[in-house]
C-alpha cells in the first residue's frame, strides 16, 4: 500500500490494517482550495501535519469544509520535495495510546504543499496568487518561535532582516518579510481583510508575530519601498488580525518502533529522512492523543468552523489565562523538574522517570501542592482536570519517545514564567506563606545542581544547549562534587537575578533553601537522591 492519492483507492487493503481513510473526495477538495482558497498555514513539520491539519480533514469530513489548506514552507524545502509531494501531502497520522495500542488515520485535508521562496518561481506565484484571493481567511503559522525573531540576542536587526528591509518586497528570505511581502500582495489586490493566526507554542504569540511583521513593513515604507497606506493596513486590526493562541500536544520525531510496525503492515516508503537542514521528518507523524488549541475569535474575513473540531474559541484574556494555567502550573514546570534530575539520574524517557517514585512525587508537589492554590483558573478547561491528564496520561506514556535532554534545553529562558510567577503569586497572597515552598526551590535546586556538568554517579554530562549556560557555568567554576564548600559565594549573585527566576530569590526568602539543597546535591556519588528522598519523603 502507498501513502498518495493513487494509493488509497486501495480501501480495503488500508481498512483491514485499521487505517481510517478520508470521507470527502479528495480531487474536489484540492480544486476548491486552490480556486478559492480559505487557509493557508506556514510552516510544513510535524504538529502542523499531525495537529492542525487533522483539524480541518475533520471538517472535511463532516461536510462542514469544502476546501483544504495550502501548507507553506519557509525554512526547509526539502520537506516539500521529499514528504509532501510524493505522498501528495498526505500524512500517516499514527495517535500513540499509553496503552500501547494506536489509532491511524490518512490526513489529507493539505491541498498542496508550497516552498515559499521566491527562488521557486512556481510556488511563490502560486502563494501569491492565494493571498490576492479575497476567500482567503486566515494564515496559521507553525515556525518555531525562532521563526518570529527578526532582531539578534543584543536588539540589533538580525544580517538577513537588514537585507530583507534594504532590499524590499521582491526577494524576501526570513519568514516574517515573507509574510509582509504577501499581506503587500493582497494589499495591492484590494487590501482584504485576513487573520494571522501565529499557532506556536510561546507567550503572547499575536503579538511578536504582529511586532515581527510591522517590523518588516515600517523598514519598507521608511525606505520609500511600501506605502504608508500599506502600513496603516497592516496595522489595522479590524482588517488584519493577529489572533492569540495557546496550544498543547507533544508530538516528538518519528519512532522506529512507528516506521517498523507500518513497513510490517505493507504500507510503503515509511523510512524518515534527514534533510539538508538536519530536520528529521517521515511520510507519517506520531503524536499523544490529548491535543488542546484555545484561538482568540478575531477573524475580520470570517474562519473556518474550527470549534466543531473541537478547538477552544473565545477571548483574548482567556487565551492567557489558559496559556498561564500550562505554562506556570500545569505542564511546563513538571516537564522542566523532570528535564534536569532527568538528566542528573540518568533517564532518557520522560516516560521512565514516571515509574521513579521520588520524581512522582516532585511534579505531584510542584503541580497539585504548590501550584493549584495559585493557578490561573480559564473557566473553559479545568486546572486540577488538565494535570490528572497530565500526570496519569501524558507523561507516563511510554510509545511517547521524548528525552529529558531535548525539554533541558535553554531553561534559563523558561524559569521564569515556569516557576517565577507562581513565587510571585504566593509572596502576593495574604493567607500564603512563600516559605513554605519546597517543591519548587527543588526543581530550581536541581537545575543549578545541573549546570555544573556531574551526573549523581559522578561522571561527566553533557549540558543542553541554553544561550545563558556561558555565563552560569562561569559563574559557578570550581564548584565540584563532595566538596560541597565549594559552592561558598557562588549562587547568591545568581539567585538574586530577577531577569533569571522573574524574582529576586534572596530576597523573597528562598535563596538559602536553594543554597541548602544544592549544598546537599554537592554531598557525593548520589547525593541528588538522597536530597530528593529526604525533602519529598
Amino acid at each position: 500500500m502507498k501513502l498518495s492519492y493513487a494509493g488509497i483507492q486501495d480501501v480495503r487493503g488500508y481498512e483491514m490494517i485499521g487505517v481510517k481513510l478520508p470521507k470527502f473526495d479528495w480531487e474536489h477538495m484540492v480544486a476548491s482550495t486552490m480556486e478559492n482558497p480559505v487557509w493557508v498555514h506556514f510552516g510544513a513539520g510535524n504538529i502542523f501535519r499531525g495537529f492542525i491539519a487533522g483539524l480541518q480533514q475533520k471538517l472535511l469530513n463532516a461536510g462542514e469544509a469544502q476546501s483544504g489548506i495550502i501548507a507553506a514552507e519557509t525554512f526547509d524545502y526539502d520537506i516539500i520535495d521529499r514528504i509532501y509531494t510524493p505522498h501528495d501531502a498526505m500524512t500517516l497520522m499514527v495517535a500513540l495510546k499509553p496503552d500501547g495500542s494506536t489509532n491511524m488515520e490518512v490526513v489529507a485535508s493539505i491541498a498542496k504543499g508550497l516552498k515559499a521562496s521566491c527562488d521557486c518561481v512556481a510556488d511563490w506565484c502560486c502563494l501569491a496568487e492565494a493571498f490576492r484571493n479575497p476567500s482567503l481567511q486566515m494564515a496559521s503559522f507553525t515556525i518555531t518561535e525562532k521563526g518570529y525573531a527578526v532582531k539578534t540576542p543584543a536588539g540589533e536587526l538580525a544580517p538577513v532582516v537588514m537585507a530583507d528591509i534594504e532590499n524590499g518586497p521582491v526577494q524576501p528570505r526570513h519568514a516574517m518579510s515573507i509574510v509582509a511581502a504577501m499581506l503587500l500582495q493582497r494589499f495591492n489586490a484590494g487590501a482584504h481583510p485576513i487573520a494571522l493566526v501565529s499557532m506556536d507554542n510561546c507567550s503572547r504569540n499575536g503579538e511578536r508575530l504582529r511586532q515581527s511583521v510591522m517590523t518588516i513593513v515600517n523598514g519598507w515604507v521608511e525606505r520609500g519601498l511600501a506605502t504608508q497606506a500599506f502600513a496603516d493596513y497592516v496595522a489595522d486590526e479590524s482588517r488584519v488580525s493577529f489572533p492569540w493562541t495557546m496550544i498543547d500536544k507533544i508530538t516528538p520525531r518519528p519512532a522506529d518502533v512507528i516506521r517498523d510496525q507500518l513497513i510490517g503492515l505493507g504500507v510503503e516508503a515509511m523510512e524518515p529522512i534527514v534533510t539538508s537542514r538536519n530536520t528529521y521528518i517521515a511520510p507519517f507523524v506520531n503524536a499523544e492523543v490529548p491535543q488542546y488549541l484555545v484561538v482568540e475569535d478575531r477573524f475580520p474575513n470570517g474562519r473556518p468552523a474550527l470549534e466543531k473540531a473541537g478547538v477552544y474559541m473565545t477571548d483574548r484574556e482567556t487565551v492567557n489565562m489558559t496559556e498561564r494555567m500550562k505554562v506556570t502550573t500545569c505542564l511546563n514546570p513538571l516537564h522542566t523538574a523532570l528535564a534536569v534530575y532527568g538528566c542528573l539520574l540518568g533517564y532518557t524517557s520522560i516516560a521512565e522517570e514516571m515509574r521513579d517514585p521520588e520524581l512522582v512525587r516532585l511534579v505531584r508537589a510542584i503541580g497539585y501542592t504548590e501550584g493549584l492554590p495559585v493557578v490561573t483558573d480559564p473557566g473553559i478547561i479545568k486546572p486540577r482536570a488538565f494535570i490528572d491528564e497530565v500526570v496519569r496520561q501524558r507523561l507516563p506514556n511510554p510509545f511517547i519517545p521524548d528525552a529529558p535532554q531535548r525539554i533541558a534545553t535553554d531553561t534559563s529562558q523558561k524559569v521564569a514564567i515556569r516557576y517565577g510567577e507562581t513565587i510571585k503569586a504566593y509572596i502576593a497572597s495574604p493567607t500564603l506563606d512563600v516559605h513554605s515552598l519546597k517543591a519548587i526551590p527543588l526543581a530550581l535546586a536541581g537545575w543549578l545542581r545541573y549546570l555544573i556538568a556531574v551526573d549523581d554517579k559522578g561522571g561527566e554530562m553533557a549540558v543542553s544547549s541554553d544561550p545563558l549556560l556561558p555565563m552560569l557555568q562561569q559563574q559557578l567554576a570550581g564548584v565540584t562534587l563532595s566538596h560541597p564548600e565549594s559552592l561558598e559565594g557562588k549562587l547568591e549573585p545568581i539567585l538574586s537575578n530577577a531577569n533569571i527566576f522573574g524574582v529576586d530569590l534572596m530576597y523573597a526568602g528562598l535563596g538559602e533553601k536553594i543554597i541548602g539543597y544544592v549544598r546537599e546535591m554537592l554531598g557525593g556519588v548520589g547525593a541528588v537522591r538522597r536530597t530528593l528522598k529526604k525533602y519529598l519523603a
